[in-house]
């Protein structure tokens, strides 16, 4: 997205309905659509409530039922008014095919599926399990992304494209981490407990990366596409391979920021050798 065109937290809803009626004026097929998800609604939080009831409606649990679900939660939890934010601007500060505001809200499933498990986690932290499992098996065949509910995710996170992303019931992933598609921060055989990654700040994982145990990824770490990962990263280090093997240090002081996917260190030069 245009750096111009970056707007602040508080002004983001107004940015979202000024794109939508362009949107609606430009494509009249899409002008009914729009009204309902984003120009007749009153705000993000009630706007995100339609979105996500829509997409995860079942027999099970019909869209007006889960309307109430997602908007008791959203709007009366500060933290995840603020985490939907910070990932509003994660996406459009990084992903380079995103054209603004209203499109991440309205049609990626990255986005989308992270705020249905910041719901499916706050049932699954007030003692209410049974719901939670329940939305993390709706989220994971409308999303095709599987997130435990009792994960720990931070905010201003991205997963670009998102599907195929697996995060076990025990992993923790810090502020301002981004991943791509195909993802899995898993557990490394049947034993039970802590059991599953722990994710730094600033962290970039490429695509088809597995990361499996009760390890820590450090902050501002880099894991290159396809790579598994099954020992501790050093902060600020770039791994990649089966297994993976340290080959280099991020060319940025934030991986997940510049979504840099090669290995060299930014100037076409060959990575380093293996540590």
């Amino acid at each position: 997205m245009d750096p111009a065109l970056i707007v602040p937290d508080d002004q983001i809803w107004d940015a979202i309905k000024r794109e939508c009626r362009e949107a609606a004026d430009n494509e009249p097929l899409l002008a009914g659509f729009l009204h309902a998800t984003i120009l007749s609604q009153p705000d993000v939080e009630e706007s995100l409530a339609y979105i996500l009831a829509s997409k995860l409606d079942s027999p099970t649990l019909p869209a007006l039922g889960l309307r109430d679900i997602f908007h008791d939660v959203l709007h009366e939890q500060e933290c995840i008014q603020e985490a939907i934010r910070a990932d509003l601007q994660a996406v459009v500060t990084r992903d380079p095919a995103c054209p603004g505001y209203a499109n991440p809200l309205l049609y990626f499933k990255g986005f989308q599926s992270i705020q249905a498990y910041r719901v499916a986690h706050f049932y699954w932290t007030h003692d209410r399990k049974p719901l939670a499992l329940y939305l993390q098996s709706r989220i994971s065949e409308a999303f095709a992304v599987d997130i435990h509910p009792g994960a720990k995710i931070g905010k201003a996170i991205m997963f670009d494209h998102a599907t195929s992303v697996v995060i076990g019931e025990t992993a923790v992933v810090e502020d301002e981490f981004s991943m791509l598609h195909e993802v899995t921060l898993g557990g490394s055989g049947k034993e039970g407990g802590d059991r599953h990654p722990k994710i730094g700040r600033g962290v970039m994982i490429g695509a088809g990366a597995k990361v499996l145990g009760n390890i820590k990824v450090g902050e501002c770490a880099k894991i290159g596409a396809g790579s598994v990962v099954l020992k501790d990263v050093e902060p600020h280090t770039t791994v990649a391979g089966v297994p993976a093997k340290v080959v280099n240090v991020p060319p940025a002081s934030l991986p997940a920021f510049d979504m840099i996917q090669t290995l060299g260190n930014g100037n076409g030069n060959s990575p380093a050798s293996p540590a």
